[in-house]
């Protein structure tokens, strides 16, 4: 049946119709008012800076306000619990990022299901790490730093930001990959400042928050953590060079309640990997660090399932617990 003028002027007043309407005439018109896209850090950081790059040019794109709302706690869980029961018409977003994977399986009980409650929309980017060392220790490359620590079992201290996090499910897959063995000591404050110190003899850090230091000569970068390097230190090995199949890395995504129609999913997707084409947010987001990632919702459905097993495995076989 096609849809009626009086119908089309409901939907954009924002007003519900019949089911009837189809589809298609659901993503033709959305959005009709603003949309939140909810993130679960707070603002100012690499996640809050990438939901507003992102909003800002859907909200260009779109004539519609795409408003960045900080739900900062939890590891993300409060800001995932809020979209999981958000009403699934689109006009409730989710910052996705490896958090929501890691905390599936470190996690005991939360009142949500991630893979089940959360709607992968499209990815956005990828951040790489890079393992550093004080510039005083002795090991100069990967392959000189798993003989120092095989060598030195339980010698050597790998800090992080606290139990579950990047720096700390980083460095034990480079455990658990390599066999040696190293003491976690977590930090509730800026784990680099214990690097230099010499507390803690290596750190798998964000490349973003970590190049500075390098630059600087306060650190030595050992390799970085991604498949292939990165733009932002060419000259650096990745750790797969030495450790096989080696890969970490963050990234970031859209998500969307489970049950969004699939044709907003598909007008959001296509205007986001859209946005990611522009030369001019690509060097924004180089700017953080990070390099563009593109795909379809399945790819980025595929991407996520990957992780989640992934990271889960790493948290099982380290017997990872929360404080």
């Amino acid at each position: 049946m096609k849809p009626s003028r009086r119908h089309f002027l409901l939907l954009a007043a924002g007003v519900a119709v019949s089911p009837f309407i189809a589809p298609l005439a659901w993503a033709q018109v959305y959005p009709t008012r603003s949309v939140r896209i909810i993130v679960g850090y707070p603002a100012g950081g690499s996640a809050d800076i990438t939901a507003r790059l992102i909003g800002q040019s859907l909200s260009a794109r779109l004539s519609q306000q795409f408003v960045v709302e900080a739900r900062p706690g939890a590891a993300t869980n409060i800001a995932t619990e809020e979209v999981a029961r958000a009403a699934p018409d689109g006009y409730t977003l989710l910052l996705v990022t490896q958090t929501n994977a890691v905390n599936t399986t470190l996690y005991d009980k939360l009142n949500f299901n991630f893979i089940g409650d959360i709607a992968p929309v499209a990815s956005i980017l990828r951040v790489p790490g890079v393992m550093v060392v004080n510039p005083s220790f002795p090991a100069k490359t990967v392959a000189e730093f798993i003989a120092y620590a095989k060598a030195n079992p339980g010698k050597l201290n790998m800090g992080s930001a606290g139990p579950g996090s990047a720096q700390h499910l980083y460095g034990e897959l480079f455990k658990l990959m390599t066999g040696i063995e190293m003491v976690h000591v977590p930090y509730r404050g800026q784990v680099l400042t214990g690097l230099i110190g010499g507390e803690v003899q290596v750190v798998f850090n964000p490349v973003p928050s970590t190049i500075e230091f390098i630059e600087a000569g306060r650190l030595r970068a050992l390799a970085v953590t991604t498949a292939m390097r990165v733009q932002a230190l060419p000259a650096i090995p990745t750790v797969a060079d030495s450790v096989p199949g080696y890969e970490a890395s963050g990234w970031f995504g859209i998500g969307a309640p489970k049950g969004t129609p699939a044709e907003i999913v598909g007008k959001l997707n296509q205007e986001i990997n859209a946005t990611l084409a522009d030369p001019k947010l690509k060097a924004q987001i180089a700017n953080l660090g990070g390099s563009v990632l593109t795909g379809s919702p399945d790819e980025f459905g595929k991407l996520i399932a990957a992780e989640t097993q992934k990271w889960g495995k790493v948290v099982k076989t380290a017997s990872i617990k929360l404080d």
